[in-house]
């Protein structure tokens, strides 16, 4: 097997390039290692493809070195490849998608990662993109925006980028018109504070958006949220962060879940929405599920 660090220089607070090239010089001569520096946005997936492309039998495991943006770069070049796996090395600031097995910790101890476990997991694709662990619209997008901008502030950046967005977008990002079908059929028509489509189960840092999601049952997590007030949505937000949120009798008037396959999302005006940290921009988007599509690793022991 060879193992291929793809970094991405840009992820983080700041450049773990060194750190990593580090400690792979300190695992020895006994591992077939190979690392990557990305040099632009979706340099990442250009190369994945390439390599997996190329003639050979070999298992090719990536390790994706940043977030996860980066994480969903590496995805999207190496999705259909049969002797490709994915894993990730969390070195940039939300690292949403790992929170689902383990903590960043876990995941930097390279000796545990090399050496861990194979998980088949579901992957979402939207048009000719795809996204591991959380698609979502209306407040969380906007959020996702600011995220990007400030990730390397001082203070509002880092761990802190998501909760800047909230304060950023709480006046103005809370009333956005949908159209939802889940699996063919009308699941809500009207405005909405927030929409996740979720295999994961954390989204921001530290917002466990999706608490009864399973990342390997072939369904997507579909929890929707009326507007509502900024006093009760200032008073929900912990509960959002704990995963609590589906059992408090105050979010339910507010509240629709449902699982389903595939989710169809109009709007009548250009609509944002974010895949893994990603933003895109339409006024219709399909998003399906691909049941166990990828080889995931996860560390030894998580």
């Amino acid at each position: 097997m060879k193992h291929i660090f793809v970094v991405n220089p840009c992820a983080g607070k700041s450049d773990s390039t060194r750190m990593i090239q580090e400690q792979l010089e300190a695992l020895g001569s006994g591992v077939d290692c190979e690392l990557y520096v990305t040099q632009a946005a979706g340099d990442a997936t250009r190369y994945v493809r390439e390599r997996c492309a190329a003639e050979g039998e070999e298992t090719l495991r990536f390790y994706a070195c940043g977030g996860d943006g980066t994480l969903n770069e590496v995805l999207s070049g190496l999705v259909g490849c049969a002797r490709a796996e994915l894993a990730a090395y969390p070195c940039g600031s939300g690292n949403d998608y790992i929170k689902y097995y383990g903590t960043a910790a876990d995941f930097l101890d390279l000796r545990r990662l090399m050496n861990g476990t194979m998980h088949k997991v579901d992957v979402m694709q939207v048009g000719d993109r795809y996204s591991l662990n959380v698609c979502n619209f209306g407040f969380d997008a906007l959020v996702c925006k600011t995220m990007d901008h400030v990730r390397r502030w001082p203070l509002l950046g880092g761990s802190n980028a998501y909760t800047t967005g909230i304060l950023r977008h709480i006046l103005t990002g809370r009333n956005t018109p949908v159209k939802m079908r889940v699996d063919g059929e009308d699941f809500y028509s009207g405005r909405i504070l927030l929409c996740t489509l979720a295999n994961g189960s954390y989204v921001g840092g530290k917002y466990c958006c999706a608490p009864y999601s399973q990342i390997d049952d072939g369904l997507l997590e579909i929890n929707l949220f009326r507007p509502m007030s900024i006093p009760k949505f200032a008073s929900l937000i912990g509960s959002y962060a704990d995963g609590t949120y589906p059992t408090l009798d105050s979010v339910k008037p507010y509240h629709r879940y449902r699982r389903g396959k595939e989710v169809e999302i109009t709007s009548p005006r250009p609509l944002y929405l974010c895949i893994d940290g990603e933003v895109l921009c339409d006024t219709h988007f399909l998003v399906r599920n691909m049941p166990r599509a990828l080889t995931f690793v996860a560390p030894q022991g998580c």
